[in-house]
This record gives C-alpha cells, structure tokens and sequence, in this order.
C-alpha cells in the first residue's frame, strides 16, 4: 500500500468512520451477523481500536460480541511443543484456528443459532474460562480482534489491519517478545496484510494515525 494514498486521521475519527462502514455492512455470504476484524501485532493494541467500536456501536443500539483470538489459543503443551521462543510455532500453532471457526464462526452462518463462545481458553492460566454461550441477535455484530488473523479463511465481511513499520514494531515490542518478530516478518512477506485488509491503518504513531479511505 502505497504511502501517498493513507490520509491522516484521529483515534476517535477512525472509530467513526469505521463505525458508519460497518453498519452499512451486508454480509457476503447472506447472513444476518456481520463480521469484523481488527487485526495488529500486539504492540499496536488492536484491542483498544476494537473496544472502542464496540462502544461506539453500541452507543448506536447496535449489539456487538467481542471476542478476543488471544482467548482461543491452544493449550501450553501445543504451542510450546517447540520451545518458549519458536517463531514458527507462534504463527503457525498458537491461534486454535478451528475452535474459533467452531465456536465464533459457524454459529454466525446463514441460518446459524447465533450463539458464541466469547472464550475458550485464559491464555495466562492456560485453563477453560468455561463460559457459557451467548447469544447474539439477529443485526449484531462479531467484533474479532488480535494477531495474524489474515490469510486464515476466517469468513470476515471487514478486516482493519494496524500496520507498525518494521522499525516500530521492534521499538514498541517489549525486550521479552522481541522473538516474535520474525513470525510478523514472515507474516508481511506470506499474507501482505496491508493489500489484504479492507482498511488499512498506519500505526507508527500512536498519537497520529493514517489511513486509507478506498
């Protein structure tokens, strides 16, 4: 994505705009729950722009179910098979991929129940939240966030993507997970998220966003 075509924009515009962009949203496959992801390397806290759309959105009378990927990550003994600091395995093992499809996703299929799992698994105890089911109604909207979630088939009618520059990402990425690095690199070299995601979001700045209006 070339940088002449990414306008600068506030926080608080962007979420917005996005927010008129998604409630104009139909969803490709004829189904009554749009989907929607922001997607980002954690330093550029995707979660944040996603709490804030949720916000706005409900402040619209619009339901909205967030969901978090880092809720549905495998068990410790999977994504550590191959070390503490495997980069391969952080992108290609750590994201339970058909849980999310199971559990998020196909509920939310033309002619679907419309009930979610919110979470699986708390990645800091690596045990079940065992929550239960809730039930998202017809016109409301998946808010999905987290990590290399592009390139996966995930069945998404919007994707945002937080772009940090190669250079940011490494100064904003605090010493104990700079071995993940790589796992972003390869992520921009196989998926291309930035001619990916619907929306692209420069994030270099925390303060000054850009990003593009097509």
């Amino acid at each position: 994505m070339a940088a002449a075509r990414l306008s600068p924009i506030s926080w608080d515009r962007l979420t917005t705009e996005l927010a008129d962009r998604i409630e104009r949203l139909e969803p490709a496959d004829g189904g009554a729950w749009p989907r929607v992801a922001v997607d980002g390397a954690p330093a550029a806290r995707p979660e944040r722009l996603a709490d804030a759309l949720a916000e706005e959105l409900r402040l619209r009378g619009r339901p909205v179910q967030r969901v978090r990927s880092r809720s549905f990550l495998r068990s410790a003994s999977i994504r550590l098979e191959y070390g503490h600091q495997d980069a391969d395995a952080y992108y290609d093992l750590w994201l339970d991929d058909n849980a999310l499809l199971r559990e998020v996703f196909t509920p939310l299929d033309p002619g679907g129940s419309g009930r979610v799992l919110p979470d699986l698994r708390d990645p800091d105890t690596d045990r079940s939240t065992r929550s239960g089911y809730v039930e998202l109604p017809p016109g409301g909207v998946l808010l999905l966030d987290g990590r290399l979630l592009l390139g996966r088939w995930f069945p998404l009618d919007l994707t945002v993507h937080l772009r940090l520059s190669p250079a940011a990402l490494r100064r904003r990425t605090p010493e104990a997970e700079q071995w993940t690095l790589p796992a972003f690199a390869r992520y921009a070299a196989e998926v291309n998220p930035d001619e990916a995601a619907d929306v692209l979001v420069r994030a270099d700045d925390p303060e000054h966003p850009a990003w593009n209006q097509d």
